[in-house]
């Protein structure tokens, strides 16, 4: 029995690390940690955190929660919208140590919904919502990046809220950006793009990831820059810290203050956090299988775990809260990763570049990155989808741009939830719209009206189906078939049956054919199959 089981985990790593797959993954790790690196340094200063806890969640996120994670492709770290609630949370409970005990108990709290399967939710966000989402991230990416590529902008990179912490906001920043342009930073970043697009086309130059390339040209680029009047400044560079020592290294650790465990402050932290980061860990899982060219289901639930063990021990070791990041998953998929190998590895890049090579990363323009990040949002915004979701129609195309603005214009978790409001009322407006069929027969001086209810009607059809009998006009004779519904609501048939009684009174002659006198709800096979 042990050695099988120790073949099938021998079997599980080995697919996993199948030259083919390794061959895509470990380039698309590259581009990952070049994006992941700024934006969890942006994020842990927005947080007003220590700068290191950026980088500790990017290395828990990436060899911790991907190591347990369900998905494929997807990449978890600290995130943009969760940096208002840890400034906040910080600032209320006083210390940054009773802030990692409320991070160590949100991770207990994603744990226990992850084992009483509520990871479900993430199944009924509607397509037209998510892919709003993606498209609405891809706007911003490239309205945020843009500052960047033209070398200007006092705001951390990647902050995905239409109101920055600077004061500014997005269109501010941008004519601001416009106006006060490095011709360095828009050198490099022009050169960047154009080897992001034309480079992967030459077969034999491919083998080189696109990226790489870009990070080895923006480094050359900013050499031959300086000591010029168009020399890039500190503030258009990766700024990490730089680690001299052992001793240095693991006294940038801070464990959290237990004594603060059942404070009640921090534990409605904790409980925000748990909910905000599940919420946008799933959309971020249902956006990824959207993306993912295999099309491979995520196990939600499995996730909810992951991310629970992810963010106990990112509070352990002094990091943020963490949550899958739809920004560092949609670059991982776009650069070709296949396998969670992808996001293991761009963790291990964070710890080894932060140990060893901190004044080679130091030397990387932001404008280089924003570029990475530019083809990305250009990907995730295509003109072809917004074209594709006006075909499939209005109750699909509304929800889409309501999303799209809601998260371009709001945040993202606002944006899905104003999109999500209007996609119900879409649903509601159909299925209010189509609870019955009916023919009119005509046969001397009377009418008669066969009307076939829908396989289910809820209480949501009654209106609509009163208005159907209240317009029937009188010496008519009507049938109300129930032949092809399973559920019919009570108010619904409250309703049927006050017409038979009271139409008699306008000459109307009901006649009621296979409809029960009570209906009981439909049993849902419950059972949920998740992939191991």
């Amino acid at each position: 029995m042990k050695n099988s089981n120790s073949a099938s985990m021998g079997s599980g790593i080995g697919k996993y690390l199948q030259k083919r797959n390794l061959k895509a993954d470990l380039p698309a790790s590259i581009v990952v940690f070049l994006v992941a690196l700024p934006l969890c340094l942006g994020i842990a200063l927005a947080s007003g955190a220590p700068l290191f806890a950026g980088l500790l969640t990017g290395i828990v996120g990436g060899v911790v929660v991907a190591s347990i994670s369900g998905s494929q492709l997807s990449v978890s770290g600290p995130a943009a919208g969760l940096t208002t609630i840890v400034l906040a949370s910080i600032t209320s409970l006083g210390s940054y140590q009773a802030f990692l005990m409320a991070v160590v108990l949100a991770g207990v709290f994603q744990l226990i919904l992850g084992l009483i399967k509520a990871g479900t939710i993430g199944n009924y966000f509607p397509s037209s919502v998510i892919e709003g989402m993606l498209a609405g991230i891809g706007i911003l990416l490239i309205m945020k990046q843009l500052p960047h590529a033209l070398g200007v902008d006092s705001d951390f990179f990647g902050d995905e809220s239409f109101f920055q912490k600077d004061g500014e906001n997005t269109f501010s920043a941008l004519a601001n950006a416009f106006q006060h342009f490095s011709v360095a930073a828009i050198a490099i970043s022009a050169l960047s793009i154009l080897v992001l697009v034309f480079w992967p086309k030459f077969k034999k130059l491919a083998v080189v990831p696109a990226p790489l390339v870009v990070v080895a040209l923006g480094i050359l680029g900013a050499i031959l820059f300086s000591g010029s009047s168009s020399a890039l400044k500190d503030s258009q560079m990766v700024k990490i810290p730089e680690v001299n020592s052992a001793a240095e290294f693991f006294g940038l650790f801070t464990m959290p203050d237990f004594s603060t465990i059942f404070d009640s402050k921090v534990l409605m932290v904790a409980l925000t956090i748990a909910v905000v980061a599940s919420l946008e860990t799933l959309l971020s899982l249902e956006a990824v299988d959207k993306i993912d060219p295999l099309k491979r289901v995520s196990p939600t639930n499995r996730e909810l775990i992951a991310q629970g063990v992810g963010n106990i021990t990112s509070g352990m070791l002094g990091g943020l809260p963490m949550t899958a990041v739809i920004v560092r998953s949609s670059a991982n998929v776009n650069a070709g990763g296949r396998t969670k190998v992808s996001a293991i590895s761009h963790g291990l890049l964070l710890l080894l570049s932060l140990l060893f090579i901190p004044s080679i990363i130091n030397m990387i323009p932001l404008s280089c990155l924003a570029a990475i990040l530019l083809v990305t949002g250009y990907k995730l915004a295509r003109i072809s989808l917004f074209k594709h979701m006006y075909h499939k129609g209005w109750d699909q195309f509304i929800p889409f741009v309501v999303t799209v603005v809601g998260v371009v214009g709001i945040d993202l978790l606002k944006g899905v939830g104003i999109g999500m409001a209007v996609s119900i009322f879409y649903l509601l407006r159909t299925n209010m719209r189509n609870p019955f069929f009916y023919r009119v027969q005509e046969e001397g001086n009377k009418k008669n009206i066969r009307i076939k209810l829908a396989e289910e009607v809820s209480f949501l059809n009654k209106a609509s189906i009163q208005v159907l009998l209240s317009g029937i006009p009188s010496e008519t004779n009507v049938i109300i078939d129930g032949a092809n519904s399973r559920y019919i609501d009570p108010d619904v048939l409250e309703a049927i049956h006050n017409y038979k009684h009271n139409a008699y009174t306008k000459g109307i002659i009901v006649t009621l054919e296979n409809i029960k006198k009570t209906y009981s709800v439909p049993k849902i096979n419950t059972k949920i199959v998740e992939q191991n």
